[in-house]
């Protein structure tokens, strides 16, 4: 069966070295698209290894020494490479999962790997310090070095600047997403797929064995951060599991039910797709299957509205915004502004009004370690704090009360701002990702408007509150479970309720 090529525009040579048809093998080096299916980048990488006729090195790296390092990021990827393992073992391709056992033990690693490679292909990854490697090792290999963009359902390269507001970058969607749809990657591209076999590994390359670190609680890696493991575990099986729950059980509330917490209808998809265990077109598919849709049904017109463009379901439609809608804007809007994590990239109005309010007296001061000890005033707050800490995860409208009371607490907004991204990167699964700034910005005003009245601290920003937010959630019920010992609080905790 002759399958379409994968796109074009989703390919990037960034080496601009030739392409060698009497290397040894292909490389795939997986450091963002970590799945065996519905992968971009993959599918390109098994497409040079056919038309070549060689073996398939799928080198899957993790190094110890990136920012913000931990046993719990680490081991939902290791759990990832469990299961990538299991997947790639039917394949005709050579998987080799490599862990850094001691510092610094892989520098050189991928440029020896190289040196027998016909082509190398990486993933493309718009955050975190991918970029800057992907360019960095584009300087050091001598042979041609593909990184593919497997992010989202339109490609980085679609968009030709940065949007300021969802309604913006939605009706972008609207003009041009429409082709893209017809590209999806293919589910399993290594199906009925017979490649030569590798029959020995580059010198300098070992595997690791992911089950062995698993059972030793990763006790023997040189890892700074020692933070526990997250409630959710890592892989494509995990993160199947997870859409099978969604689709079944949650997408029916969705529309409705979001910002509940206790209703709980939220994805959870949200940590697979950051470490690239699942992939946002299988989503996608999984949600026109459920709903028995096909693209013929898109609206013949954009019309830049949150509903009615897809003609899908209320409960769909209010999903498919988020998972296309939000989660692409964030994805675009930091390809294009590589400062995405500036206080100076926010909105001019914003910077403004939080400027102008910058003086204005707080309430109360924390220091960044009382906000890591969950240790202020505000009993939900707190909670909210405890559960990012020991699960590694917080409900979305949570996240955006626990931002917005940082702001409110910080003696500068700047201040606020390193603190949200120092405590949710170290914490969250789902940290280090473009939806991660996306959300810790918007609490600053990015990707939102102005609101009146004008209030301290937060000038036209958005304001929230927890006695607010306490009159939508089971407060009693979410306290017991992420603050306990909430019977001994103080009239001084006691008074969120009374903001």
């Amino acid at each position: 069966m002759i399958h379409p090529p994968t796109p074009a525009i989703r390919i990037r040579d960034v080496s601009g070295k030739p392409l060698r048809p009497d290397g040894a093998y292909v490389v795939y080096w997986m450091t963002a698209h970590r799945r065996p299916y519905w992968n971009h980048a993959l599918q390109r990488a098994v497409e040079h290894a056919r038309t070549l006729n060689k073996p398939l090195l799928i080198f899957e790296a993790l190094r110890g020494g990136y920012p913000w390092a931990s046993d719990r990021l680490h081991r939902f990827v290791i759990e990832g490479m469990v299961a990538n393992a299991a997947a790639f073992a039917k394949t005709t391709a050579r998987y080799v999962p490599w862990v850094e056992q001691t510092p610094n033990a892989g520098k050189g690693l991928l440029e020896a790997i190289a040196k027998q490679a016909c082509v190398v292909v990486g993933d493309e990854f718009p955050c975190f310090f991918l970029p800057a490697m992907i360019a960095a090792t584009a300087t050091k290999l001598e042979v041609c070095f593909e990184v593919v963009d497997a992010n989202g359902l339109l490609p980085l390269r679609a968009t030709e600047a940065a949007k300021e507001r969802a309604v913006d970058f939605r009706r972008l969607l609207h003009k041009t997403l429409r082709p893209h749809l017809g590209e999806f990657p293919l589910e399993n591209p290594l199906k009925g797929v017979r490649l030569p076999a590798l029959t020995a590994l580059p010198r300098g390359l070992v595997a690791a064995d992911p089950v062995a670190l698993l059972a030793s609680d990763l006790k023997t890696l040189p890892l700074a951060l020692r933070l526990g493991a997250a409630a959710q575990a890592g892989g494509w099986q995990a993160g199947n599991q997870e859409i099978k729950e969604f689709f079944s059980h949650k997408l029916g509330l969705y529309a409705e039910e979001r910002s509940s917490v206790e209703a709980n209808v939220a994805s959870g998809l949200s940590p697979y797709l950051h470490f690239g265990h699942i992939s946002a077109h299988q989503v996608v598919a999984t949600l026109w299957a459920h709903e028995g849709w096909s693209p013929e049904r898109l609206a013949l017109k954009p019309t830049g509205s949150r509903e009615g463009w897809w003609g899908m379901s209320v409960a769909a439609e209010s999903y498919i915004d988020q998972i296309v809608t939000w989660r692409e804007l964030g994805y675009h809007f930091c390809h294009h502004r590589p400062d995405f994590a500036n206080y100076e990239t926010l909105p001019a109005w914003a910077l403004k009004t939080l400027d102008a309010h910058a003086a204005d007296p707080r309430p109360y001061l924390y220091t960044r370690e009382q906000l890591d000890a969950g240790e202020t005033h505000d009993l939900l707050w707190n909670a909210a704090q405890r559960q990012l800490v020991t699960e590694g995860r917080m409900h979305n409208y949570m996240r955006m009360l626990w931002g917005k009371k940082i702001l409110e607490w910080s003696a500068h907004p700047s201040v606020a701002l390193a603190t949200m991204i120092e405590l949710n990167n170290r914490y969250a699964l789902d940290g280090r990702n473009p939806n991660s700034y996306s959300g810790i910005m918007w609490c600053l005003g990015r990707f939102d408007r102005p609101w009146a009245p004008q209030r301290p601290i937060f000038g036209s920003i958005r304001y929230m509150s927890s006695a607010n937010t306490a009159r939508k959630i089971k407060v009693k019920e979410y306290l017991a479970r992420y603050a306990p010992g909430v019977e001994a609080r103080t009239p001084r905790q006691q008074s969120f309720l009374e903001e």
